[in-house]
């Protein structure tokens, strides 16, 4: 095996973007198609975002729009924030960053870790409210005359960088030959310009829009249909509105994909391919196979890996979070075992021994990121529930508590309801704040905590 080519040494973190790998996907199903990929979660940034950042700062600073020192705002689901933050950082600039309050807590933590400020608003209100958040990012921009308001969705210098660059560099890569090419729209200038650049090598290069569920760009493609907005939980693709940098003739036929499919896409990207990407990438990568298994000749199609699954690991890559939302389903029993979360059965869910440390009980909760843990003993009989109630009293009334055993402070007394009892039994459990013991009468089945009953009753109601 011939090793590939060393890369050069950098001198700066900038002059690593672009010039990503293309790959071949082979254990996909693709029908008659080649189906490549080109690996944009290889920029620092990790997405495709930081080809346009660093176009869009080096604009502005040639126009004079943004001063030495000087603070950057933008509204952003995430990735053109952390672009930015990194260009920013390098060249000395403060970044604001106005996201919907759906985005991933790794995006917000990535942010914030590089000095950002992140202003979070609500994600389920339209274009024209004041709290959308680009509305909202307009007018802190207003609020600060001297700031450079980026505006992704208006910026030429976005759609610029992937003419120049993502565009050519596929084109290169691919010999010269490509007959379709698979993008979504977060502020349009990827498919913008690709799509410009690769009909301006061979106009007959299809140009597949991927669109999620609930954005209205799909029917305006397909069927020049104007729709009202949905919501849809697959982050930084789809729109409510037709982004002004967007060129919609440069658009073919368009695909629309669900939540489910887009995290069944990556999620299987990830078990075959060996890529971990992100949720956007699901939509992309539904798309392209849909779209490559209805071809009746062999064609050469390229998608992207638009960023790293690295920022979605509490979500579609949690079994749990795609369980609790109902995109993996589980045998149901038609009791209140359907209600818990972690089943202990399945081994789902995280318990205590009696002769645990306290400062272990603490560690683990804050691990697991949960409020009370059942205590079982060895023959994994349980002997008692222990909460963030009786942590806090136990630390108030001896601050060396902590390397005491579990069993001086949980609460042996447990009631527990059993399985066939119904959702209304749940509610004096919870006025009593105390969370449900689901017990059968021979084996510890789980806890049911109230935020497991409204999601319980949500899916319902959607149902």
């Amino acid at each position: 095996m011939t090793p590939a080519p060393l890369a050069p040494v950098f001198s700066s973190v900038l002059d690593m973007i672009g010039n990503t790998p293309m790959l071949k996907i082979t254990h996909l199903d693709a029908g008659p198609c080649e189906l490549f990929v080109k690996l944009e979660n290889l920029n620092p940034g990790q997405s495709i975002k930081d080809r346009i950042a660093l176009s869009m700062i080096a604009a502005a600073e040639r126009s004079g729009k943004l001063k030495p020192g000087g603070r950057i705002i933008e509204a952003t689901a995430g990735n053109t924030g952390i672009a930015l933050a990194l260009v920013g950082a390098v060249k000395g600039y403060r970044l604001t960053v106005v996201m919907p309050d759906k985005m991933s807590e790794e995006k917000m933590a990535h942010l914030r870790a590089m000095g950002a400020e992140v202003v979070l608003t609500r994600s389920d209100v339209a274009k024209g409210h004041p709290e959308y958040y680009q509305d909202m990012a307009e007018r802190m921009a207003r609020e600060d005359p001297a700031s450079f308001y980026v505006n992704q969705f208006a910026n030429p210098d976005n759609t610029a960088a992937h003419f120049d660059t993502t565009g050519p560099e596929i084109w290169e890569q691919m010999e010269h030959r490509v007959d379709a090419f698979v993008a979504g729209v977060g502020s349009g200038g990827t498919v913008a310009g690709v799509g410009a650049f690769l009909k301006s090598q061979n106009p007959q290069c299809e140009i597949i829009l991927a669109d999620p569920r609930g954005s209205i760009l799909a029917p305006l493609v397909n069927e020049g249909k104007t729709v009202e907005a949905g919501s849809w939980l697959v982050e930084g693709i789809g729109e409510d509105f037709v982004p002004s940098i967007l060129d919609l003739a440069v658009i073919d036929r368009a695909y629309t994909v669900t939540d489910g499919e887009a995290f069944a896409a990556v999620r299987e990207l990830l078990r075959k391919e060996g890529i971990l990407a992100g949720s956007s990438v699901g939509v992309l990568l539904h798309a392209t196979l849909q779209y490559c298994r209805e071809q009746k000749t062999p064609k050469r199609v390229v998608t992207l890996i638009c960023d790293s699954g690295a920022k979605y690991l509490s979500k579609m890559y949690n079994d749990f979070w795609m369980r609790d939302l109902g995109f993996i389903s589980r045998p149901k029993t038609g009791d209140l075992r359907d209600l818990i979360a972690r089943r202990h059965d399945q081994g789902e869910d995280f318990v205590l021994h009696p002769t645990l440390t306290l400062a272990l009980a603490i560690r683990r909760m804050r691990m697991f990121s949960v409020s009370q843990m059942a205590v079982l003993d060895s023959q994994d009989e349980l002997v008692g529930i222990l909460d963030e109630s009786d942590l806090l009293l136990a630390l108030a009334q001896d601050p060396k508590a902590h390397d005491r055993p579990v069993s001086e402070f949980m609460t042996s007394r447990v009631e527990t309801i059993h399985p066939s009892r119904s959702t209304s039994d749940l509610l004096p459990i919870f006025r009593a704040d105390l969370v449900a013991v689901v017990h059968d009468g021979e084996r510890f089945c789980g806890l049911i905590t109230k935020i497991d009953l409204i999601q319980h009753l949500r899916m319902k109601a959607a149902s």
